[in-house]
Order: C-alpha cells, then sequence, then structure tokens
C-alpha cells in the first residue's frame, strides 16, 4: 500500500516516521520550507515510546506528484485545508482513500465535496506532540493512538487493507466500525478543554486550583448536549472520562489551542468551537460558557488580524 502522508509536522511527522520504522511505503507531501528543513537535518522523533531519526525519508512536493497514492493522510489545521486539498489532489485517483485526522465534522464535508464522499474515511489521533525551532517532533506523552474506519461503519476492503498497513508500528492502530462516535466524542472533549484552558488562560491544574471545576463541568455537559442533539449522544464512559480529565490537580494539560495563542499563531477557533456551538439546538444564540469561550476566541482571532494588517 502506498500511503502519501500530507506534511511531516508535529502530527504527519509522528505517525508518517513511525510508518516508515515499520518499513511501510510512506512518502511526505512536503511544502518547500519543510522539505529543505528535512533535507539538512533528517526526520527526528523523540518520544517517549522510543527515539527515532530518518536521514533521508521520502518525500514530494506538490508540483511532483505523479500519480495516485492508495491513502493520502491528512492532517492539517482546518485553515489550511482548502489549500492543502489543493497540494494533494493530484495524488487522488479513482480508488484513493482520504484519511483525515482534523477535529471536528466540516472537514467531511470539504473533503467529500472536492473529491467525492466515496473516498473519505472517518479518523481521529491521540497524541500530543510539537516541533521544536529545529523541526524535531517531540511527543509529549505516553498517548500515540490512531483510529480510522468507514463513516458507515462498514469493516470495507481498504479499512482491512490499512489494519495491515499499520500493523508492526509503533502506535497504537485501531479500524473502527463506529468512527462518527468517537470523532464527535473527541470533539467534545477537545472543545472543552480548548474553551477552557484558552478562556482561563492556564492549565487544567491552574483551573482547579482556582476553584474553576463547576465551569469546566458546565462546559463538557453543553458540548455533550450538542452531541446528543445531532443524534451521537456521548457513551457514558467517554463522558466520565471527559469531565475527569478536566478536574485532575496539578495536571499541566492544556489544549493546542491554548499553545497556539500562547505563541500569537493562528487557531481553529470557528472549526472546533464555532462550529459545534451552531450545532446547538438554539443555533448558538444563548449566551453559556461555550459561547463566551467562542467569543473569547474569535476576538483573539481579530485583533490578531488586525495586527498583522498594521505591520
Amino acid at each position: 500500500m502506498r500511503i502519501l502522508v500530507v506534511g511531516a509536522g508535529a502530527l504527519g511527522g509522528y505517525f508518517g516516521g513511525r510508518l516508515l520504522e515499520a518499513g511501510k511505503d510512506v512518502t511526505f507531501l512536503l511544502r518547500p520550507r519543510r522539505a529543505a528543513q528535512l533535507a539538512k537535518t533528517g526526520l527526528v522523533i523523540k518520544s517517549p515510546k522510543g527515539d527515532l531519526a530518518l536521514p533521508a525519508p521520502p518525500s514530494v512536493q506538490a508540483d511532483g506528484i505523479e500519480g495516485p497514492f492508495d491513502v493520502v493522510v491528512v492532517g492539517c489545521k482546518a485553515y489550511d485545508l482548502a489549500e492543502t486539498m489543493t497540494s494533494f489532489a493530484p495524488a487522488v485517483g479513482p480508488e484513493t482513500a482520504i484519511l483525515p485526522l482534523l477535529n471536528g465534522m466540516r472537514h467531511l464535508d470539504e473533503l467529500g465535496n472536492r473529491f467525492g464522499a466515496e473516498r473519505v474515511l472517518g479518523g481521529l489521533c491521540m497524541i500530543s506532540a510539537s516541533l521544536d525551532d529545529e523541526g524535531t517532533v517531540l511527543h509529549h506523552n505516553d498517548m500515540h493512538g490512531l483510529t480510522y474506519g468507514e463513516l458507515n461503519g462498514e469493516l470495507s476492503a481498504r479499512v482491512q487493507a490499512l489494519v495491515r498497513a499499520f500493523a508492526g508500528a509503533n502506535f497504537d492502530a485501531r479500524a473502527s466500525g463506529n468512527i462518527l462516535q468517537d470523532m464527535w466524542e473527541k470533539w467534545m472533549f477537545i472543545a472543552s478543554a480548548a474553551s477552557m484552558t484558552c478562556l482561563m488562560r492556564g492549565t487544567v491544574g491552574d483551573i482547579v486550583q482556582s476553584g474553576g471545576t463547576d465551569v469546566a463541568d458546565a462546559m463538557v455537559d453543553e458540548c455533550a448536549a450538542i452531541l446528543a442533539h445531532n443524534g451521537f449522544a456521548p457513551r457514558p464512559e467517554s463522558l466520565a472520562r471527559a469531565h475527569a480529565m478536566l478536574k485532575v490537580k496539578g495536571s499541566s494539560m492544556t489544549a493546542s489551542m491554548f499553545k497556539d495563542i500562547e505563541r500569537g499563531a493562528a487557531i481553529e477557533a470557528d472549526h472546533i468551537v464555532g462550529d459545534l456551538l451552531r450545532r446547538r439546538a438554539d443555533g448558538g444564540e444563548r449566551v453559556t460558557p461555550l459561547r463566551i469561550a467562542c467569543a473569547h476566541l474569535l476576538a483573539y482571532e481579530a485583533r490578531r488580524a488586525r495586527e498583522a494588517n498594521r505591520g
């Protein structure tokens, strides 16, 4: 199976690197800057699960794609999706499967509209990873899971092919017969964690110390109600886990969106929080913790855009 991993950032670099480590047929689609960086340093992963250095990982740039791949793994940020789809379009043929690892749901429609819904799988990853200034992939904890499946739950031939392709790689791969439920539940947690840590400008431990666990509970419950309204009520264990993870005393956990705000970077405010809010029964008009968090995030984006234009 020929796999094209779009980008070699924190997500693509980690999972693509682990697949290469296992001897799989993987090529990275790179932008010129990242291509130059990898040509100089190779792909380096620092991880509690084992470090890895690949001196010359196979790669291609958009204008060098010569034909379709079997699978295209997409792990970009939502605000880059339109440009990213154009870059990997030459790699999509009649039998190509597209495996997106973005959070939320809107990207499924965007990919389906561009390439055909039948080509799009559901997917999610559970990992905390980042790039340092030298382009090294830093894996921050023991989680490195990748879940995937057909949107209709079928154990199709291409899902079975992915099971074989991911076998032996140093990450936790799982084929799911209920990937949409899995994705909605992750969205619930990501939206809650991003809203809380960004709004309060602190770690989960900071929020607990401040006495804000009741606000965290309200945020999770609001997101859970949105899931139920859309036909994906969270399973009891998922809901309990989300509540528990946002109330751990001394936890250093923050959402990646918080880290992006701290460094003045672009964020996925509308894709992660705004889109979920609009799927609420009232369309998101009523003022609630999630509505306040969304306004806060959009105000950050407005200020960032204004300052960029001024500069």
